[in-house]
């Protein structure tokens, strides 16, 4: 029996020719990654094991995003003892403020993770890097420790599901739909512990950021990673942004899935996931009259460029609701600017929209936009539990940049189409 790309990957940074589904392997890292609110644990947990340097100052990132610039003393003070951390280890790729984004949108841009990679980091959305063909998972602050000290990490290989995606996406619909679609499909626990691997012709219809967000929210139907296979796009990406040598793994055909499923993008609708969790979808089609209060576009899932340029053009000659908030938030420094330069932030400020500097915000109830008791939100990021954006009793719904935009116009859920 054959290997997945996942597989594939997996052999190759644990020296062996073959593995299979279940087995335990140690892996060699190309990449360890931690935020502002895990690192902290990981560094204790390295000084616990008694390591004096990391095993390699230019494979490890940290970056202080989510409560950050510090929205009060505790977080400045976790960022300030991660940031002597990075200085005393010689850390490369630390990223201040002025320098930061957010983490999974950030590393790709940096050209810090390529095609083949094997990557972990102390954030479950670190998965967002199987977009450009890489093996990258989320782990504990332990892990992180003992991967900042090792460069190396255990992992059971994950079983796979194979997404044959076929047919070309229509007006509006993206990455966030479909991956609201694939979710909806098979629920959150629908991909537990495996590999969400995603193929097929559809493939071309879809840019790296559509991937990026699909990627993304694959631990968002329990899945230990999600990738894509390597095509033209996913090298032109690479080689644009990273001057690293990369490895292009293909699935055998006879590689052994749990499930295969055919999406045919052309029938994916505009999707939102209500209240409270990802699952919970139903089509634009399907939805009553829902108030809101306030917009989140944004974020590690969709914060890119064309996110950007999706809300611009919902939102260009017209004007966000009296009773709506619109939070707009560059996913980093460079998206930022690039909005800036093609005149998307007077577009967003004269429709009524406030623009923050990159960071994770309320994406968690960090900051930026916290829900009061009975508020609903329309946003573009990844998930909608029980008191994620705020209070207990708020409500999330999770949409595309587009639906986000025209519901921020409309005071409502409601499609661009709509507007």
């Amino acid at each position: 029996m054959g290997m997945t790309m996942t597989q594939k990957i997996l052999a190759d940074h644990a020296g062996l020719d073959k593995v299979t589904a279940g087995q335990l392997i140690k892996a060699r890292l190309d990449m360890v990654l931690g935020n502002d609110i895990t690192t902290p644990v990981a560094v204790d947990e390295f000084k616990k094991i008694g390591a004096d340097r990391v095993f390699d100052v230019n494979k490890i990132a940290i970056v202080p995003d989510h409560f950050t610039p510090n929205k009060d003393i505790k977080s400045a003070q976790q960022v300030k003892y991660i940031r002597e951390f990075a200085k005393q280890m010689g850390i490369v790729n630390f990223f201040e403020v002025g320098q930061m984004g957010v983490e999974h949108a950030l590393l790709p841009e940096k050209g810090l993770v390529v095609c083949g990679d094997v990557v972990i980091g102390a954030d479950s959305h670190t998965c967002t890097y199987g977009a450009l063909g890489a093996f990258s998972t989320g782990v504990g602050s332990t892990d992180m420790a003992a991967g900042m000290a090792t460069g190396e990490a255990w992992f059971k290989v994950p079983e796979a599901m194979k997404f044959v995606l076929k047919g070309k996406p229509g007006p509006w619909v993206t990455g966030k739909d479909i991956i609201l679609h694939i979710i909806g499909k098979i629920g959150v626990d629908g991909a537990l512990y495996k590999s969400m691997e995603f193929t097929g012709d559809g493939l071309k219809w879809l840019s790296m950021d559509d991937r990026f967000t699909i990627a993304n929210m694959a631990i968002e139907a329990g899945a230990k990673n999600g990738i894509f296979e390597v095509d033209e796009k996913t090298i032109e990406y690479v080689k644009e942004h990273s001057q690293r040598e990369y490895r292009v793994f293909k699935a055998d055909e006879d590689a052994e899935y749990t499930d295969v499923y055919e999406i045919d993008l052309s029938e994916v609708k505009l999707t939102v996931a209500f209240p409270h969790l990802p699952e919970n979808t139903k089509t634009i089609d399907e939805i009553g009259d829902i108030k809101i209060d306030q917009v989140v576009i944004g974020s590690c899932t969709n914060g890119r460029i064309e996110d950007m340029r999706m809300a611009a053009k919902v939102l260009k000659g017209r004007k966000v609701h009296p009773d709506v908030r619109c939070i707009i938030i560059p996913a980093t420094q460079k998206v930022w600017k690039q909005a800036m330069d093609e005149g998307l932030f007077s577009i967003f400020i004269e429709a009524g929209a406030a623009v923050s500097t990159p960071t994770c915000g309320p994406c968690l109830g960090g900051h930026m936009g916290i829900l009061a008791q009975g508020e609903r939100a329309v946003s573009t990021t990844n998930r909608n539990f029980v008191g994620r954006m705020g209070h207990p009793e708020s409500e999330i719904y999770l949409a595309s940049p587009a639906v986000a935009a025209a519901s921020a116009v409309a005071g409502k859920i409601a499609s661009p189409d709509s507007l």
